[in-house]
């Protein structure tokens, strides 16, 4: 086990409980994906039923039948520190007491917002998800190849659809404040792009390459390429990756030549052979 992801990965889980438990569900305004919908869940229940259910207990529960679909269909490493995350995240909203730190809705909205989506973002730079709706995306955009976004929006949209009509639609504007908040910071802090292109420059073009490929699987292009100060032989390898494989990609390059040069950059569209599975 990487001591280090592990690390991340509970001080995402808390962050993200933070962010709503002394923000966002004190002031009835909802976060993005599964925690999200737990939020919600727990709120109805707790209104319209004698009967009352935490947010993290259903944000665990949710999330069990989707780490054995990851495991299957998205990769073990990726799916095992995501529902680890997803853990974390659920104990902390557990242990840390729902209270309000301010009575502006809009100060809970962006503040909420902004430090679950730190949390979030610093999980996905180190290879792993908050769980839930990340990786049902994933699955589901391998399918069709439609971006996991379109996905992520669906889902979203239902939120805060429900909650606007229950609520009222105030709650359901200042829903809205918190995903883009918590959109922005997430793209400033990882990426936004869901597929991306890396070009690695490097003198062990066929150790890069090996490594590569028995670990991540995926096609390289591998393109001669010499540099113009020393003039120097060297190898380009092409890779078009998605955004959850950075992490993995990063580190294998620092394993093999730490002095590669790497440019990373968005990608549009796959036309042609693109592995989904």
């Amino acid at each position: 086990m990487d001591v280090k992801k592990l690390f991340v990965v509970i001080i995402g889980g808390l962050l993200n409980a933070i962010g709503m438990n002394l923000f966002l569900i004190p002031a009835n305004v909802y976060t993005s994906g599964f925690a999200g919908a737990a939020q919600l869940i727990s709120k109805v229940v707790g209104d319209y039923t004698p009967y009352a259910i935490s947010t993290g207990l259903l944000l665990f529960l949710f999330n069990i039948p989707v780490a054995i679909l990851g495991w299957k269909k998205v990769g073990k490493s990726f799916t095992f520190y995501s529902f680890l995350s997803v853990v974390f995240m659920s104990l902390f909203l557990e242990l840390i007491p729902v209270r309000s730190l301010s009575e502006d809705i809009l100060l809970n909205a962006v503040f909420g917002g902004v430090i679950a989506a730190v949390g979030t973002g610093w999980t996905l730079k180190w290879g792993a998800s908050t769980g839930g709706l990340d990786i049902i995306a994933l699955v589901l955009s391998r399918v069709n190849d439609r971006s996991v976004g379109t996905y992520i929006f669906a889902l979203n949209s239902i939120i805060i659809l429900t909650a606007g009509y229950m609520y009222g639609w105030e709650k359901a504007l200042y829903t809205l404040v918190t995903l883009y908040v918590t959109t922005r910071v997430i793209d400033a802090i990882h990426t936004r792009h869901q597929k991306l292109t890396a070009l690695i420059i490097t003198t062990k073009g066929e150790e890069m390459k090996q490594a590569i490929k028995s670990q991540m699987i995926r096609g390289i292009t591998v393109i001669p390429a010499k540099g113009a100060f020393l003039n120097e032989d060297k190898d380009m390898l092409m890779i078009v990756i998605t955004r959850y494989e950075l992490f993995d990609l990063k580190r294998i390059i620092k394993e093999v030549d730490p002095k590669a040069f790497t440019n990373i950059m968005q990608t549009t569209e796959v036309v042609g052979f693109f592995r989904k599975e």
